[in-house]
């Protein structure tokens, strides 16, 4: 077999390597220094540069948030990498996730009035809006990380293959982080998909890197829209942060608002719970339907993600009808045990007489007939 070319630090190690496991061994760390640079995504500059210079959330070098957070508390006499290793908490299920494939969609000629959700996993979701289809957050990955080797591991397969989605219309991003931002999934959205994508400002630069067009880029601040296939999509608030590297907040982030002719739907991203909330729902509300990130949170950093129960509170503020949670069951990304973010929603939703639908991955949500919360999730938890 022909010697493998690589690094000092390769070559140390195929000394010590023999055969097929020390070639796979080498062939994985060739592709982590040939992928993770590209994967930690692009710089703003020229143009892109100067419209987030003007935008009302950017300032000093870095985007802001409306009221001031932290993305870390420090708690006394708390160690969360002694609780990470050592900690009690069921973060995983105990028993394989169950996967729906989704069926056939409506008709087209019952589109006019269509509203139906399909949730892969994690943010990952489909919006089938009277006709049209916009993808939020998809992350096909095994992992949500720059490496293919290191980083949080998906706890269940996706539902369907990527290249089993049906045509889309649009694309949209909340914000760049691993676990909503995927270079490997964009890059096969860039082969198979025509649509645009809907991006926050500043993160087109990570697009422009990974070879989507200019064409097929589109950056919004907040408040700002855009009319695609006859949907007019908004980029509204949110309350986090941005990063693929060592710096923090050279992107912005969003939750986004799509609404077509009939029907609304509101997505938060990423968001711990602010003001804001009431005020898109005054603006764009009420909503048909609501996509609620309800895990990864801790007291740790209480201001960036929000808790089930604030989830529910900004469901009731920006006067949505039916409740469908997001941001949960794939990645191990908190210290919470695995159900515990769907369990508290549930009783938060029954508490507050919130409609609440709460899919397997894969199934189809159709918002005017939502199936009944059977607690599916508690028999693999």
């Amino acid at each position: 077999m022909a010697r493998v070319r690589s690094t000092d630090v390769e070559r140390s190690l195929g000394r010590r390597m023999r055969g097929a496991a020390g070639l796979a061994a080498l062939a994985g760390l060739a592709w982590v220094a040939r992928d993770v640079p590209a994967a930690l995504g692009g710089r703003l500059s020229g143009a892109r540069a100067e419209r987030a210079a003007r935008s009302p959330q950017f300032r000093e070098g870095t985007f802001h948030n409306r009221a001031g957070t932290r993305t870390m508390v420090t708690e006394p006499g708390r160690n969360l990498l002694r609780e990470l290793i050592f900690g009690k908490q069921k973060r995983r299920p105990t028993a394989p996730v169950p996967l729906l494939r989704p069926t056939g969609g409506p008709e087209a000629a019952d589109t006019a009035d269509e509203l139906n959700i399909v949730w892969y996993g994690h943010a990952s979701t489909l919006i089938e809006i009277e006709g049209r289809r916009v993808l939020l957050d998809p992350i096909w990955s095994d992992r949500c990380s720059p490496s293919g080797l290191v980083g949080p591991r998906r706890l269940h397969e996706p539902p369907v293959g990527i290249d089993e989605l049906p045509p889309l219309d649009a694309i949209l991003i909340s914000h760049d982080h691993y676990d909503h931002l995927d270079m490997a999934t964009v890059r096969a959205l860039l082969a198979g998909q025509s649509a645009p994508f809907l991006v926050p400002l500043g993160v087109g630069a990570h697009l422009d890197r990974w070879g989507v067009p200019a064409e097929r880029i589109i950056e919004l601040d907040w408040s700002e829209s855009h009319h695609v296939a006859g949907l007019e999509i908004t980029a509204t608030a949110a309350q986090h942060f941005s990063g693929r590297g060592l710096r923090r907040d050279g992107t912005l982030w969003s939750s986004w608002v799509v609404a077509g002719a009939r029907r609304t739907v509101f997505y938060t991203g990423d968001s711990g719970y602010f003001e804001g909330y009431a005020e898109i729902g005054a603006e764009h509300g009420p909503f048909d339907v609501t996509l609620m990130q309800i895990g990864a949170y801790d007291s740790a950093w209480p201001t960036i993600h929000m808790f089930p129960e604030e989830a529910v509170a900004a469901h009731i503020d920006l006067r949505g009808g039916l409740l469908v949670p997001v941001h949960w069951a794939t990645f191990n990304l908190a210290l919470h045990d695995w159900s515990e973010p769907v369990d508290r929603l549930w009783a938060e939703a029954k508490a507050r007489d919130v409609r609440l639908a709460v899919p397997r991955p894969g199934e189809r949500v159709v918002v005017d007939e939502p199936p009944a919360v059977d607690g599916w999730w508690q028999a693999v938890a």
